[in-house]
């Protein structure tokens, strides 16, 4: 059979098994090993554990459990929720200061957790409600805190940048300071959403009032003090600190990112424990119960994925569609285009991580032969994944979000997230023109980087 008529079979026994409900773990590994039996000799067998061991074994994947573990550890206390009052504190006279507050709030925890949906339970577990009770909308409470909670794959620590600098073999540094630039614009672009959507709906209920309507909650101010706001602080402020020496310890150069994962684990161990006594075994064992839940299941994907890979690649199937790719000559911002069409169709089904695995040997050798800037194209890939995660049929985090707010029809959820996806794509559209954007701090830290 040719090349073509392998990975064709390839692709469509992939999304079979896929589609029949199997954990795309087993997904992958069972497809890698029936095609490994009929196409690759016999011994190949007898190596897929120590191939799958020899592609695992990087240090900078020890990482992922230990800024899980440092995740779990603040989204299993009460950490996320005093975040967030703390901004809503010092946001409250801000027109949709309570919405501005959840999206700083969903940026400022996933920067410390590192995951999306972590983020999207923590945070929207207590932003929802409160947004709700002062007469937000569903969809509009909803969108907040789903498209907030996909800045935890875009700001550092990311387990997706992650496994994006394991599979293109850049600088992990480099790659989070890239995120940084982008990932504060995307807040901004969220923060302006907030109080243009909240000045809409503040002036509806204020039009319904005067014309001798009911007065709905939305249109009540909430009051703090000075001292109030200060009183919320002391909670607060050691995780920022935490977020801030670990970001130091890493881009200072005083430890590589596996230590540095490892001490933000141990003094987030350390300040929930300190803040909120969380420190007997009983506390902890959700902690523990949920790091080797989730650590377990995306190594599992990893590993698999990268056999998965490396059957491609022995069988030429990434190779030839690289080379066809190349072979069509497209001017390089059509090539970009369709590969990112490609990355938008396979978030329909897939997480972030499987699609980073399953497409970087495809997408990165034609991106080189272009002279894109990787590091760069890691960062819009991340943003495009984004919108995976909040738009269906997949779209994990509306998921999560209707298991945090149940009275919200998936209706509402799935619209209200749709402004917040427009917005990425405009964010998308403005790296394109001002790439400045998330190479500039990268450049002044680090350095050019002379193998772009």
């Amino acid at each position: 059979m040719s090349v073509f008529g392998i990975g064709l079979a390839y692709g469509i026994a992939t999304l079979l098994v896929m589609f029949y409900g199997m954990p795309i773990a087993f997904a992958l590994g069972a497809v890698a090993v029936v095609f490994m039996g009929i196409y690759m000799p016999a011994a190949s067998l007898d190596t897929v554990t120590q191939n799958v061991y020899e592609e695992m074994a990087s240090i900078t994947l020890l990482s992922i459990p230990l800024f899980i573990l440092k995740g779990a550890a603040i989204g299993k206390s009460r950490a996320g929720q005093d975040l967030y009052s703390a901004l809503h504190a010092w946001l409250h006279r801000v027109p949709g200061g309570l919405g501005v507050a959840n999206v700083f709030a969903c940026a400022l925890f996933a920067a410390m957790a590192g995951s999306s949906p972590a983020t999207c339970s923590a945070i929207g577990s207590a932003g929802i409600p409160e947004m709700r009770k002062r007469g937000y909308s569903g969809g509009f409470a909803a969108g907040i805190i789903a498209a907030g909670g996909t800045l935890g794959i875009l700001l550092p620590p990311s387990i997706t940048m992650i496994l994006f600098a394991v599979a293109a073999e850049k600088s992990l540094g480099r790659l989070f300071l890239a995120g940084i630039g982008p990932g504060l614009l995307l807040v901004t672009l969220f923060g302006a959403y907030a109080v243009i959507r909240f000045r809409r709906e503040y002036k509806a209920a204020e039009a319904i009032y005067k014309n001798g309507g009911p007065q709905a909650a939305i249109l009540t101010r909430d009051e703090y003090t000075l001292a109030e706001r200060f009183s919320v602080l002391p909670r607060v402020i050691p995780f920022v600190l935490l977020l801030t020496g670990v970001m130091i310890a890493l881009y200072g150069g005083y430890a590589t990112p596996s230590e540095t994962a490892g001490l933000g684990g141990l003094l987030a161990l350390a300040l929930i424990a300190a803040i909120y006594s969380v420190w007997r075994p009983r506390d902890l064992a959700p902690i523990m119960r949920s790091t080797i839940r989730e650590s377990t299941m995306l190594m599992m994907i990893i590993g698999m994925s990268l056999l998965y890979s490396y059957v491609m690649s022995y069988l030429h199937i990434s190779q030839s569609v690289a080379e066809s790719i190349v072979a069509m000559h497209l001017p390089r911002w059509e090539l970009l285009f369709a590969i990112l069409v490609m990355v938008v169709v396979l978030g329909f089904f897939l997480p972030p991580v499987s699609i980073i695995l399953m497409t970087a040997p495809i997408i990165l050798p034609p991106l080189r032969a272009a002279n894109f800037d990787i590091i760069w194209f890691g960062v819009v890939m991340t943003i495009v994944m984004e919108m995976g995660l909040i738009h269906p049929p997949v779209g994990l985090n509306i998921f999560v979000i209707r298991n945090v707010a149940p009275d919200i029809s998936l209706s509402e959820v799935i619209w209200g997230t749709l402004p917040f996806v427009l917005l990425m794509m405009a964010a998308v559209l403005l790296l394109c023109f001002v790439p400045e954007i998330s190479t500039l701090l990268p450049d002044l830290v680090m350095g050019p980087d002379g193998s772009r």
